[in-house]
Parts: structure tokens; C-alpha cells; sequence
């Protein structure tokens, strides 16, 4: 089975609003998406969804089945371009010579671009891996944003990265509180990476990680109750997870989430507080956007 790249152009809004609903109908199955400019004028702009394990004539199907009522006669576009990619690491290869990324303080930047970083910076490195989450997006850049506006307001002594990915935002907690962090993610590589790239970023000794399936392993109870977590995931698991994930909050906590496309907004505010959170900041970059509660009465 192969990659199957599908890109469909279009003018710039059009290809916009088409990736963004791509975000959404593909947002269960992990396919990539993007949108871009491929035009010196600026006119024509293309979406684009990788299809995972699949054939030209699967992911034809699937894309058309998915996104039936954006195509006229829900038939794939004749200008559109499906093809098979070579067996290589897309994530690694859509990253290679990303410049570097400021979040006010913070610096996040690939070996390449060491000189970027200045005596009042806080450079975090990030290569290009198996494991998503370099800060070149916006949910990172949105919640590396937060991370600092909190910091700035108020002291947390029990921190948890959930869904780490490359460990990008746990490796800036243990960099601006010089505290012991958790990072947790579902997937076993990403651990790998992360835990690498805190030692090579100079925080191995305070970044703490294991692989967890779900928030009932008995590891959170026993770094927790936690009273600043961060997630950035994706909407559907985010609400599926919230009752057991405010289980693990301390008394008076903070909880950032992310990973959250503007519509997202309205559901995932509406689970929250149904566990009795209060919505007290949100972010928006690009489209994206970063959600903050707080559990207890305070004020962070």
C-alpha cells in the first residue's frame, strides 16, 4: 500500500475553505492536509490531503466519498492531481529548511539555524522527525504563546504535556520553570524523540516521559494531580477525554488545549464546562486556535 498525494487547485478562497473542510472530514483518520500558493500571482492556490496506506483508485473513492458535496457531480476535479509519493518520510521531508519560528521568547529552530538564537532567546531545536509537533504550526506557536503569558502570572509545580509529539512544549516548560515536566503521548516513537530531543536541548534530567494509551494509566495518578496540563491533540479526542482528563486536575489548575480549528471552539468550551472548567483566554493564529480553562476559583 502507498502514499496517495491528492491536490486540487483553486483560487485562494476556494482553496482555503476546501482545505478547511478537509481539516474536518479527515480529522479521525490523520491524513495531512495543507493549503499553499503555487501561482507567482497569487490567483491559483492548491489543498492538499495525503491518503495513508492506500491505491490511486482507493483514495480516489475515499476523497470523493468524504468530500462529495464540494465537487460538482461529486467527481474529483479533471485539473486535480492524484499520484502515488515515493516511500519516504513526508512529515521529515515537509519540514526540511522550515526557518525558524518566534513565540516571543522562544525560539524553535532546526540545527541549521543555531545563529538565529540570541542571548535573550530561549532556543528549543527541533529536527525534522517521525513524531509531529516542530512549533511551525499554529496550535504550537499558540500554545508556546500561552505557556509564557502564564508563566508570567504565576508558579506551577506539577506540569503535564499530553500528546507530546516531539516535545517541543514540554521541552519550553522545563526551559522557562526549570521544574520537572511529564510528557506522555500514545505513540512509542514520539516518546523516543521527545526524550531525545530534551537531552539534546539540555532538560533531559527534568523531562520525564512514558508511552500511555489512556488517562486511566495508573502513571498520571502518580505524578498528578497536575496543576498546569497542556494538550494539543485534536477536537474529537479532546472531548472524548475530557471527564477523565479534569479527573487528573489539581484543585486549582490551568489546562491549555489545542490542536483546534476556530469552529472547534463552541464544542470544546461546551465540554469543558460541563466538568465545571471556566474558559479564561484563547488565542487565535492562522485559523487556529489555542483554548484555556481554569479549574477552581482563581484566576491564573
Amino acid at each position: 500500500m502507498d502514499t496517495i498525494r491528492v491536490r486540487i487547485p483553486a483560487p485562494e478562497a476556494e482553496a482555503k475553505a476546501l482545505s478547511d473542510v478537509m481539516e474536518y472530514r479527515f480529522e479521525d483518520d490523520g491524513f495531512p492536509v495543507a493549503v499553499f500558493e503555487n501561482s507567482e500571482d497569487g490567483e491559483i492556490w492548491t489543498a492538499e490531503v495525503l491518503i495513508l496506506e492506500s491505491t490511486i483508485d482507493e483514495a480516489t473513492s475515499f476523497v470523493e466519498m468524504r468530500l462529495f458535496d464540494q465537487f460538482e457531480g461529486g467527481v474529483i476535479p479533471s485539473d486535480a492531481e492524484v499520484e502515488v509519493l515515493p516511500d519516504i518520510n513526508w512529515v521529515a521531508k515537509s519540514l526540511e529548511g522550515l526557518k525558524p519560528v518566534r513565540a516571543e521568547r522562544i525560539i524553535v529552530h532546526g540545527a541549521h539555524d543555531r545563529d538565529a538564537v540570541g542571548s535573550s532567546h530561549i532556543g528549543i531545536e527541533i529536527e525534522a522527525a517521525q513524531a509531529f509537533g516542530t512549533g511551525h504550526h499554529g496550535t504550537t506557536e499558540g500554545c508556546l504563546l500561552e505557556l509564557q503569558r502564564l508563566l508570567k502570572r504565576h508558579k506551577y509545580s506539577r506540569m503535564l504535556d499530553l500528546g507530546t509529539g516531539t516535545g517541543v512544549l514540554a521541552i519550553a516548560l522545563a526551559k522557562l520553570t526549570g521544574s520537572e515536566v511529564l510528557a506522555t503521548d500514545i505513540d512509542p516513537i514520539a516518546v523516543e524523540a521527545a526524550i531525545d530531543n530534551a537531552r539534546k536541548n539540555n532538560v533531559g534530567p527534568l523531562f520525564k516521559a512514558f508511552t500511555g494509551a489512556g488517562l486511566e494509566d495508573r502513571r498520571f495518578s502518580e505524578y498528578g494531580p497536575f496543576d498546569l496540563v497542556v494538550a494539543n491533540i485534536l477536537a474529537k479526542p479532546l472531548v472524548q477525554m475530557s471527564a477523565k482528563l479534569c479527573c487528573n486536575l489539581a484543585h486549582k489548575s490551568t489546562l491549555v488545549l489545542s490542536g483546534l480549528r476556530i469552529e472547534h471552539g463552541p464544542r470544546i468550551i461546551s465540554a469543558y464546562g460541563q466538568q465545571g472548567l471556566k474558559l479564561s483566554h484563547r488565542h487565535e493564529i492562522d485559523g487556529w486556535l489555542t483554548l484555556t480553562f481554569i479549574k477552581g476559583n482563581w484566576s491564573p
